[in-house]
């Protein structure tokens, strides 16, 4: 015997509600989406910085929050673990922001700078790999800039000469890294042409020192015998812990991290109270019929279910048009901004499972009329 489709004939019953409903179900989905995409974004561009660093150990001052707000420290602190059994070579790296001219508008707009030795392997990028732009970055006022920086910054033309921080600057080549969050764009200059920028700063004050271990050696066990030796103006952490710290530091104790957090919470909310709505007007408008059906003899379960299958219905449907538009917004949103903001197989779970949870939640807080109702009363 076919069993009648109960739950999809109620809500087709009313075409128009239905209409709202996945709409509202749908914008509750793509306001999920894009936050966990801005989320996921800012952890992307934090991890894939420091893949770009070959480096196993750092040393950063312990007045540092993050890679974008780093504070100096003695270069001296280098030379004192330079000889640690274990240690194939130690990194200087200077971080600060710098005031970029667009030569085209005449604005100027900050963009993060990395000053370098073009002798040490800092960074992966194949960019810097070669000689010849090592020997660039050794030039007077020559800096690479990155490709992934806003077009806010102007043309990025090899041999261009604009201003930067009140000194003429000639830009010797482009590499691809991305500032994520903490900038708009990012420069690499050689430390001389640090120490010129940002003079009177002094070349013995560094932002970072990046340590390489011998391969095969234990960077745990380096870094723990390098915190025995160095004092408390500078901290020794692994790679994973600097990724850690810097994670923590966005999704912690910043509003960037818990706007994001709270925007899914606040679009869960939403989305539940849309399908309650929808479910409670439609749970009264058959109220007849769903007292009928208990004098019948239907149980309080099959009433329940009944309504949850509207759920379901409503969360599948709403689903699939949310994903459509928040995979168009991702598109646009990277050529925007050229933040890293992709769609995974993780979140397309997480927010389909979201999505279930969040319509199935209505249908058990508006179910209850069903549940308790009496046949008499209702006639």
């Amino acid at each position: 015997m076919k069993r009648t489709p109960l739950a999809l004939l109620n809500l087709l019953h009313e075409r128009t509600r239905l209409i709202v409903a996945i709409a509202g179900v749908a914008f509750a989905v793509l306001l999920i989406f894009m936050n966990l995409g801005f989320q996921g974004a800012l952890l992307t561009s934090t991890v894939t910085f420091y893949e770009q660093l070959d480096a196993d150990i750092f040393l950063t001052s312990p007045q540092s929050l993050e890679i974008s707000s780093t504070k100096a420290f003695p270069r001296t602190r280098l030379n004192q673990i330079a000889g640690v059994e274990g240690v194939e070579r130690v990194m200087p790296l200077y971080l600060e922001y710098l005031l970029w001219r667009n030569p085209e508008t005449r604005l100027s707009r900050a963009m993060f700078v990395f000053g370098v030795n073009p002798q040490d392997p800092i960074f992966l990028l194949p960019e810097l790999q070669t000689s010849e732009a090592q020997e660039t970055l050794q030039q007077p006022d020559t800096v690479f800039i990155d490709r992934l920086s806003r077009a806010e910054f102007g043309p990025q033309t090899t041999g261009l000469e604009t201003e930067a921080g009140r000194r003429r600057v000639t830009i010797g080549g482009q590499y691809t890294l991305g500032g994520g969050f903490a900038a708009d764009g990012t420069l690499i200059m050689s430390d001389q042409n640090f120490v010129r920028f940002f003079s009177p700063r002094p070349f013995s004050q560094i932002n970072l020192g990046l340590i390489q271990v011998d391969a095969g050696a234990n960077a745990e066990a380096i870094a723990a015998t390098m915190r025995q030796l160095l004092p408390g103006d500078v901290r020794v952490m692994t790679r994973r812990e600097m990724i850690q710290n810097d994670l923590q530091f966005w999704l912690q104790n910043t509003a960037i991290g818990f706007i994001f957090t709270l925007g899914v919470i606040v679009s869960f909310i939403v989305g539940t109270v849309i399908v309650y709505q929808i479910l409670y007007t439609d749970i009264r408008d058959h109220m007849k019929e769903y007292a009928t059906l208990k004098a019948m003899g239907y149980n309080g379960g099959f009433l329940f279910g009944v309504v949850l299958q509207e759920a379901v219905i409503l969360a599948v449907a709403g689903y699939v048009p949310g994903l459509v538009v928040a995979l168009g917004l991702y598109g646009l949103t990277r050529e925007a901004t050229n933040l890293p903001i992709v769609m995974s197989l993780t979140r397309l779970i997480l927010v389909f499972t979201l999505t279930v949870i969040m319509c199935s939640l209505s249908g058990l807080i508006s179910v209850r009329q069903v549940v308790t109702a009496d046949p008499a009363e209702v006639f």
